[in-house]
């Protein structure tokens, strides 16, 4: 358990901006996750969808060494596993738009499931190689970690309203501020904090937040 802030107002939001396709969001799942663990309901939490490289045009194949490199550094920092095969896809282009608009769908429909399901994402390109530009790649986590059908899922995931909605993230995120994912800032009393840039231990994270809450 968190130790507890002596304010007496609202609660202190924690705010993770990050992209499914982000290695280092990626390495950062683990101890994002003991965070969340270690303050339970102490905290409000946000799931804002960045945009790494949304858009994007450059293969899997037109990208390998530098993803090669990039996946090796946070694999060595965290000990995440990576499958490399799909760098070889000359197909599949680096858009992160696809996967950031599938978990804006999941949180806004299945709030609860959105971090969840967020890291099921991340497993499921870095791990199994799945080609997130298709509504059925997601299928599988909808399933598992969602309330939502993969019907109600995929008529929404297709939609010009939700091409249109994820845009609201990336303008969220760039209002926050933030241009390196993942990053976590933590919101009290009206006053945002960046606890962390790029990849950190949870004990690191959680030493921020509790200077932050007892002031």
């Amino acid at each position: 358990m968190g130790q507890q802030s002596t304010s007496q107002d609202n609660k202190a939001t924690l705010i993770y901006i990050g992209d499914p396709m982000c290695s280092w969001c990626y390495g950062l799942s683990d101890e994002l996750t003991a965070v969340r663990d270690y303050y339970g309901d102490e905290l409000d939490y946000e799931l804002v969808l960045g945009g790494l490289r949304p858009y994007n045009t450059e293969t899997m194949t037109d990208l390998k060494d530098f993803l090669t490199h990039h996946w090796e550094d946070v694999n060595k920092a965290s000990g995440q596993p990576f499958s490399y095969g799909i760098l070889d896809n000359a197909e599949i282009t680096y858009d992160t738009e696809p996967p950031c608009r599938a978990v804006r769908i999941v949180r806004e429909l299945d709030n609860d499931s959105a971090f969840a399901f967020f890291s099921a994402v991340q497993s499921d390109f870095y791990l199994k190689n799945k080609n997130m530009h298709l509504a059925d790649s997601y299928h599988e986590s909808i399933e598992k970690y969602t309330n939502l059908s993969v019907d109600e899922f995929d008529s929404v995931f297709s939609s010009a309203q939700a091409k249109e909605d994820i845009k609201l993230d990336f303008q969220r995120s760039s209002e926050l501020g933030v241009r390196s994912f993942p990053t976590l800032i933590l919101k009290v009393n009206g006053e945002y904090t960046v606890i962390a840039k790029g990849y950190a231990k949870a004990a690191q994270m959680q030493a921020n937040i509790d200077k932050i809450r007892a002031r």
